[in-house]
């Protein structure tokens, strides 16, 4: 190695990808700043779980509905999910209750998810990497998810997500 060491080409220009040609996982990870597709897999199906504790089970089964593509596109079995596997919770505790439970909303009887509570949840669930923004990586998986959905799931979302959360849903 140290006698004849590998060859890095400068002359290789790098092209960029445009992003509906990324798959999902790919796009939260370039977004996010994350610094790999494993922790873009584990947060965002965090930021999915809180997401859907704010629905109604209806309105995350319509959700689900929808996307339903390749989360990444690999020989990694660990990675070979559609988006929708990724909106499923992998506990399946909290995959029943989150059926059975009405949305967690902050007005409602049951204790609320407001804006700084979604992105606690996101930070302390998803064993965020130090040096990542919580906020932009929620916003990377927000934009991600939006290229996936209709006009009218979108929309949907929305009206469930808290103040400031929305306003990231709608600038993602």
């Amino acid at each position: 190695m140290e006698a004849n060491p590998p060859q890095i080409s400068a002359e290789k220009p790098s092209v960029a990808i445009a992003d509906q040609n990324l798959p999902f996982l790919e796009k939260v990870m370039a977004k996010s700043g994350l610094p790999d597709i494993f922790d873009a897999r584990d947060i965002t199906e965090v930021v999915f779980r809180v997401m859907r504790d704010l629905m109604t089970t209806e309105a995350a089964d319509r959700v689900e509905a929808e996307l339903h593509e390749p989360a990444e596109v690999t020989k990694d079995k660990s990675l070979q999910l559609e988006v929708a596997d990724l909106w499923h919770d992998t506990n399946p505790i909290v995959a029943f209750l989150s059926r059975v439970r009405p949305p967690l909303q902050p007005a409602g009887i049951f204790r609320g998810i407001d804006s700084d509570r979604f992105l606690f949840r996101v930070e302390n669930e998803g064993g965020m990497p130090p040096n990542v923004d919580t906020k932009e990586v929620v916003k990377a998986v927000f934009s991600a998810t939006k290229d996936e959905l209709s006009p009218e799931r979108i929309q949907e979302i929305a009206t469930w997500l808290p103040d400031k959360i929305r306003q990231v849903w709608e600038e993602a």
